[in-house]
């Protein structure tokens, strides 16, 4: 690959590199070349472990207030081979990636080929340029992925959001209980309420347990004033 191909791509992702032949290999698909030490599956393995840390930190510093279990289920989205190929897709990296004759065409060029190629380039980022280099451009490129994934975690995880609300400022953990079923077996509805302390909540009907759970969760913050607004999704 030519210096002038090499530019473009250091545009692409805004870092100029001391040494260009590490960007170089992260492009070079295994197919491309006859031994696979040339290629870029080694910067791969390691991209995927700055990627991770550097995601983990992120969310570790943004959310003081998630549990692990939160935090977990937001990097293994946000770390997938999907996400991690929407990225290389939207940036245009995938048609800069050097692969073989018999690969042309492939569907896995904008799958995991891509997600591969995005990996690879996190680790010669951080191998030429440090984990500073490698952080800028993750955080730069993830930036909106990160809202989305809390926004949707948020929405889906009400029943988190008050157990740790009750446990840090009642000193109590939130009661789920089950006070009515209706409807055929392959057709049941479920009306659940929170109850804390003394304290019942408004109770809330869904298609299954922790559906009618989580709304009922939604019912209890409302009440409780911390949030505001109707359940986002409807039965």
């Amino acid at each position: 690959m030519n210096n002038e191909a090499l530019q473009q791509i250091e545009q692409l992702i805004e870092y100029n590199f001391k040494n260009r032949n590490l960007l170089a290999g992260a492009l070079t698909h295994a197919s491309a070349v006859d031994n696979r030490l040339l290629s870029n599956e080694r910067l791969e393995f390691l991209g995927d472990a700055v990627l991770g840390a550097v995601i983990c930190l992120t969310l570790y510093e943004r959310f003081p207030n998630y549990l692990e279990g939160d935090l977990t289920k937001i990097k293994s989205r946000l770390v997938s081979r999907r996400t991690c190929a929407t990225v290389a897709r939207g940036l245009g990296l995938h048609k800069h990636l050097n692969i073989g004759k018999g690969m042309t065409g492939s569907r896995a060029l904008s799958g995991s080929l891509a997600a591969g190629l995005f990996e690879a380039i996190v680790a010669a980022l951080y191998v030429d340029g440090g984990i500073e280099a490698a952080k800028k451009f993750i955080l730069k490129t993830f930036a909106p992925l990160i809202e989305q994934a809390d926004s949707e975690h948020s929405q889906d995880n009400f029943k988190s959001v008050l157990q740790q609300y009750s446990q840090q400022h009642l000193g109590v953990t939130p009661m789920y209980v089950l006070l009515d079923e209706k409807g055929p077996d392959h057709d049941k509805c479920f009306e659940s309420q929170v109850r804390i302390s003394q304290r019942c909540f408004p109770s809330a009907w869904g298609p299954n347990k922790k559906h009618a759970e989580q709304k009922a969760a939604f019912n209890a913050l409302l009440e409780l004033g911390l949030i505001e607004g109707q359940y986002p999704h409807q039965d």
